[in-house]
């Protein structure tokens, strides 16, 4: 496990392209200028030690010393103590939907985007709760198991997409029957599974499942994202809206919110429909559901000491430094000796 101290660090790296480019300029106006005084093979002869090799060699050796000393002022940690705690908390297992009508821009910026939106502040505000994560269209298909690391689980989330599940539809019903495998603990109530969806092309038996699962102690709460009007399905190529998804008729799709789908599945699960137009109502009403629920008690391990790694990376930073001051502005023939870009000698 890692963290990192000071990221806006990071932005130091654009020094590097910018050598790049700075470089490249001043090869082109030297190679222009030198045109104007002499032929090139007038300029071997008055500067036979001129090597190509030795200014990329020292570029490349200037970008790896501002990367390292990039990385040393970041500060990376490595976790080096492992230990066991206890915590009281909720089991909750988002179920997100993945499916092509999520990609519809009736709310911004889509309804994906928004989904994850929500699940990544709804996890911002737990405390000492474990998280699981379910994408599903057609099938379900488990992305996370129940963990209390909540970094991985917003990295997990932000990588999902339409193309991560070839069969589509939206099978709430499959991501239900997923989501009783993560729960470890039989004689568990506080179970919760949170579904965001639009709910459209939703399997007829999802509300007799998630009966059954209320059954076993797991409250369902959805959470719809999407407009009740609709909107149409984007087809995009780089970004570009190259058309609209159509039927086999030639009309094109439109996609609509489906508030009675999700509102039976929640009422048959104990749980509760809440619309995701506004994210604030979303995660306030979620956090007092949460508060409101008994808490288990479970042990975690989590590591409790971090150790600074910055010195290795300044360390390479003057190494290289070191290199280009001392070996690289002298006379070094073995440069020339390795002719790597093919100069006539």
């Amino acid at each position: 496990m890692y963290q990192l101290e000071e990221k806006i660090w990071f932005w130091a790296l654009c020094i590097i392209p910018a050598l790049v480019v700075i470089f490249l300029v001043l090869q082109l106006w030297k190679r222009h200028t030198q045109k104007k005084f002499a032929d090139k093979t007038l300029l071997k002869r008055l500067s036979p030690n001129r090597s190509l090799f030795k200014s990329v060699l020292k570029l490349v050796v200037l970008c790896l010393a501002f990367g390292c000393l990039a990385i040393a002022l970041v500060n990376p940690k490595i976790g080096t103590k492992l230990e066991t705690v206890k915590r009281e908390g909720v089991d909750i297992v988002f179920a997100v939907d993945v499916s092509k009508s999520m990609l519809a821009e009736d709310i911004a910026p889509n309804r994906l985007e928004k989904a994850k939106q929500l699940v990544t502040q709804i996890i911002n505000n737990l405390a000492s709760d474990r998280i699981g994560i379910i994408a599903y269209a057609g099938k379900a298909f488990p992305q996370l198991p129940i963990t209390t690391d909540y970094a991985s689980a917003k990295m997990f989330l932000q990588n999902m997409n339409t193309d991560m599940l070839s069969s589509q539809g939206t099978a709430i019903n499959e991501a239900i029957n997923l989501a009783k495998t993560y729960y470890d603990d039989v004689d568990q109530t506080n179970r919760v599974l949170i579904i965001i969806s639009d709910g459209e092309d939703h399997s007829e038996v999802a509300a007799s499942v998630a009966e059954e699962a209320a059954e076993e102690g797991i409250r369902i709460f959805t959470i719809g994202v999407g407009d009740v009007k609709g909107g149409p399905i984007p087809e995009k190529r780089n970004g570009i809206v190259m058309n609209y998804k159509k039927d086999s008729n030639g009309e094109t799709v439109i996609t609509r919110l489906n508030e009675e789908t999700l509102k039976n599945i929640a009422q048959e699960a104990n749980g509760v429909y809440i619309n995701g137009r506004n994210t604030a109502d979303v995660v306030d009403e979620i956090r007092e559901i949460l508060n409101g629920m008994d808490k288990k008690e479970f042990e975690a391990k989590q590591f409790a000491d971090f150790k600074d790694q910055f010195q290795w990376f300044l360390a390479l930073a003057i190494f290289f430094l070191f290199i280009d001051i001392f070996l690289l502005d002298r006379k070094t023939a073995w440069l020339k000796r390795l002719n790597l870009f093919n100069e006539n000698l």
